[in-house]
């Protein structure tokens, strides 16, 4: 789910963005840590949006860099369970198909592909049921429902589990 979140906290500002006006300088500052990082309550941070209150700035002795409270708005996307999502499909492979689904990948394992028993053809790159004879292929647009979620600290080693076999799910 994609949210809007007001944050508060101090922002360290180094003495090279100076020159630059104070919000423009905070808002460099927030991007370079947080953009496309994961917080464990808040999930996938996806872009610093906007700059709403700046306070004086302290200097610290020994630190040449100016301390500022700040609020702030980010624009975050949390997998929810059992959330309904649609994407497209980057990948077939012999396991299951990665669906983009906005900023994040998720997969679906072939198991959870269709209720049929599927097989992979790597011919064409495609799953396909045996029974039904419905097929999924690269940049197939699909719906799915968010099965399981597991953010790691970084976006390479987090995973969401799909799947496809509910009805009103699949191949749109």
């Amino acid at each position: 789910m994609y949210k809007v979140v007001k944050v508060s906290g101090t922002v360290r500002v180094p003495p090279n963005l100076f020159s630059m006006d104070s919000k423009d300088a905070i808002k460099t500052v927030l991007q370079e840590k947080y953009e496309r990082t994961i917080d464990p309550n808040l999930g996938l941070i996806l872009v610093v949006m906007d700059i709403l209150d700046v306070g004086e700035g302290v200097i610290i002795p020994g630190d040449g860099a100016s301390y500022h409270k700040t609020t702030y708005e980010i624009l975050v996307y949390k997998p929810e369970l059992h959330e309904i999502v649609e994407g497209e499909i980057k990948e077939i492979v012999e396991f299951g198909a990665f669906i983009n689904i906005g900023c994040v990948d998720g997969l679906v394992h072939v198991s959870q592909v269709l209720d049929d028993f599927i097989s992979y053809d790597k011919k064409t790159n495609t799953l396909s049921g045996k029974k039904t004879k419905a097929v999924v292929k690269k940049d197939d647009k699909v719906r799915a429902r968010v099965i399981s979620v597991s953010l790691k600290n970084n976006i390479q080693d987090s995973k969401i589990g799909l799947t496809m076999r509910s009805p009103g799910l699949g191949r749109l």
